[in-house]
């Protein structure tokens, strides 16, 4: 078995060390192709004095240290012509031709439909720019929010890092001995976005060398770039984790804050933090000169406001590392308090409510942008799923943070998943490719556990529904390393219906179990999900399998392209009658947990893709409520309608006190 490729990451405040597939990019069935049709970069560059910036002092999101500085303005980028795309060593990367221009965020095949940019490629990113400052004393860092899929990056033509997988953040420290201070350096950046069967999601082929997908393996640097500024003192790690007992309980403040000293020098440092109008001294430390402490602290709140649905109040929570007078660094944080937890008889309760939420599942795509969509996007996004009465929303990867802010801020919960999706079983026989999982699932939570908008830990979606020993040694592992960084959550995984299993023994460790409900859509293996009719009974027989675990339809939809009959498929009128079948069954069953519709709005899959649909339109997953340019289909107003008639939050909550 080759070796997994890993990743080498420095000095981050969140970094995070993720592990992918093998190093070894052959895959078990490989089609034909050429390398990635794509129109050849122009031969001259922009003029040198128009790509150099100073990185501008701003963020695309709230929460996070001080001295953040968004890499902006004018980016070069050239495909390697090479299928293994070495031609362009980085020693080429100083010469001025075959460079064009763009900018970052910026997925290189944001509308390239062929196969050939799918199965991805090898792409070069050049940025010249200033610092902020040409003082001495501060430490740099250069932070990438997500890359697509391996990067490697240089910092004046020295190598000074890699990194493997996307959808998570991660920093490179910027050595003081490659920095021209007073002048200019350049970052170039190697994105490899081919994958493999190890990969999460993993790269594959069918019997017919069909490569398979959930979505579009778009590639680049698919979120934003910054430049941080350390001024020796780096709180590397923040957490404050509120735990609220019941909902008529004083709530405990736990805080966790790691420091590190990057300076030359030792310093004493005391962080203060703060929760709401209450200042709480978290510790102090003696650091010498690269050494490091993790301080703790906790505070009772005897009558809390809580996050909900309803009000998501959130407390600020920033704080700040002071040395002697100075204070060094400053953390923006944001929290809610509120309990999420699943009762002895198998209900989902916040704040001690049952749940019965309705929802969305979101693909951040866009016809031009591809992935590398901007916040504007993600706001419409959001404003969609409340028209349409939703409370909860779900990815099958970490959303961007910015996301995460404002369903915190909107009162949104969030089905939080990595992209372990439909991961074969010998891939997963592999303890290297499950302890990668488990530390993507330990790189989300450490990043994202303090959002009170995240309602469960998923660790994947659609692994084999028979789960055998294999994949009990992932959930018991995933859901181990889930509890430890935070007790504070459910962990669930996501499932395919499929009534002939039988129950499964190996779901014992997991809290919440997700079914992706498409009967009556795709007829399964031997037409066990043909029949619509079949699925009350179906859930009936899963709540007898897992009484004690919270149950909830992660997925349903149709595909829908036309106007016809209600008996086509593809059809507005199809899906509209589907929508109203599955939301009426559901509503039946008032220990379910709750529903996402799959999905919002229509996004690219792969080519070839038909999603059941017999005029289909690859690679274009039509399942949306919305098309892909942004128009509801009728079916929008009919879950819209039954959303917001469904009683969500606990018996006593009004459908009326949605939020609008």
């Amino acid at each position: 078995m080759p070796a997994l490729r890993r990743a080498l990451v420095c000095c981050g405040a969140v970094a995070v060390a993720l592990a992918a597939g093998p190093a070894a990019r052959a895959q078990t069935t490989p089609p034909t192709s050429t390398p990635p049709a794509v129109t050849t970069p122009p031969t001259s560059a922009p003029s040198p004095a128009s790509v150099i910036s100073t990185p501008t002092a701003r963020t695309l999101y709230r929460d996070g240290p001080s001295g953040r500085y968004l890499v902006d303005g004018t980016w070069l980028f050239r495909l390697d012509p090479a299928r293994n795309g070495d031609r362009l060593g980085w020693q080429r990367q100083t010469t001025t031709s075959g460079w064009s221009a763009t900018s970052v965020p910026n997925a290189w095949n944001a509308t390239d439909e062929s196969l050939a940019s799918f199965l991805g490629g090898v792409g070069w990113y050049r940025k010249d720019f200033r610092l902020p400052t040409t003082a001495k004393s501060p430490m740099w860092v250069l932070r990438f929010e997500s890359v697509n899929y391996a990067a490697k990056v240089w910092l004046n033509g020295h190598p000074i890092g890699t990194h493997v997988g996307a959808y998570l953040p991660f920093e490179l420290r910027l050595p003081s001995g490659f920095l021209r201070r007073g002048g200019v350096n350049r970052i170039v950046v190697r994105v490899d976005s081919r994958r493999t069967s190890s990969d999460f999601p993993p790269l594959k082929f069918d019997a017919t060398g069909q490569a398979l997908g959930g979505w579009w393996n778009y590639g680049g640097i698919l979120r934003e770039v910054y430049l941080r500024r350390i001024d020796d003192i780096d709180m590397t790690m923040v957490d404050v984790q509120p735990d609220l007992p019941c909902a008529s309980c004083a709530a405990t403040v736990r805080w966790t804050v790691q420091v590190r000293n990057a300076g030359a020098r030792g310093r004493r440092v005391t962080v203060f933090g703060r929760f709401g109008a209450k200042i709480v001294r978290v510790g102090t430390a003696t650091l010498g000169s690269k050494g490091s402490a993790t301080l703790t602290a906790s505070l009772v709140v005897p009558h809390p406001k809580l996050w909900s649905p309803w009000s998501p109040y959130l407390y600020n929570a920033s704080l700040k590392a002071v040395s002697g007078t100075s204070v060094l660094q400053t953390f923006t944080r944001y929290v809610g308090v509120r309990s999420i937890r699943v009762t002895a008889d198998g209900r989902l309760v916040l704040n001690g409510r049952p749940l019965n939420v309705r929802g969305v599942g979101l693909q951040e795509d866009s016809p031009d942008k591809g992935f590398a969509i901007d916040n504007t996007v993600r706001d419409q996004e959001l404003a969609l799923a409340r028209e349409l009465g939703a409370t909860i929303i779900r990815a099958h990867y970490p959303l961007h943070p910015y996301t995460l802010e404002q369903a915190d801020r909107l009162g949104l919960l969030v089905w939080s998943e990595i992209p372990v999706y439909q991961v074969d079983t010998d891939e997963l026989a592999k303890a290297a490719v499950r302890n990668a999982a488990v530390n993507v699932l330990q790189g989300e939570i450490v990043a994202d556990r303090d959002h009170p908008s995240i309602a469960v830990w998923s660790i994947g979606n659609e692994l084999s529904a028979r789960a055998g020993p294999i994949q009990a040694a992932y959930i018991g592992d995933a859901v181990r390393a889930a509890k430890a960084l935070d007790p504070t959550r459910p962990v669930g995984l996501a499932v395919a219906a499929a009534p002939t299993v039988g129950c499964q023994a190996e779901y014992a460790p997991l809290d919440v179990i997700g079914l992706n409900d498409y009967y009556g859509w795709y007829p399964g293996t031997n037409g066990v999900t043909a029949d619509r009719d079949l699925l009350s009974s179906y859930l009936d027989s899963v709540r007898a399998c897992y009484p004690s675990k919270a149950i909830m339809i992660t997925e349903f939809g149709a595909e829908a392209n036309r106007d016809g009959p209600p008996e086509e498929h593809g059809t507005y009128a199809f899906q509209q009658d589907f929508v109203n079948f599955h939301l009426g069954v559901y509503a039946t069953k008032p220990w379910l947990a709750g529903a996402i519709y799959w999905a919002l709005q229509e996004f690219r899959v792969r080519p070839g893709w038909d999603g059941g649909d017999p005029r289909s339109n690859p690679p274009i997953h039509e399942k949306g409520l919305v098309s892909f340019q942004g128009v509801r289909k009728p079916a929008f107003y009919d879950v819209q309608r039954l959303y917001r008639a469904t009683v969500q939050f606990g018996a006593a909550a009004a459908a009326s006190a949605l939020p609008r």
